[in-house]
């Protein structure tokens, strides 16, 4: 019997389920996954990408600001 490979740890979502969640659309996803700068993925195959719900959510994270002003910035 073999043993199955441990769950991931995080649910995957598909790319419109992704947008939903972050409030953009699928689109933006789209175009962030071609230019850099959105939230990590998996590339499941050629054609099938999915989104860890723990990495919108860090990505959400990495953007908080308290004012208009802040760039995120530490100098």
């Amino acid at each position: 019997m073999t043993s199955l490979p441990p769950a991931p740890t995080s649910p995957l979502l598909t790319t419109p389920a992704a947008a939903r969640v972050l409030g953009h659309s699928p689109r933006s996803l789209e175009s962030w996954r071609y230019r850099g700068g959105g939230p990590r993925f998996v590339r499941v195959s050629a054609r099938s990408v999915r989104y860890r719900l723990a990495d919108l959510e860090a990505w959400i994270e990495e953007r908080l600001r308290v004012s208009t002003s802040d760039n995120g910035r530490t100098e």
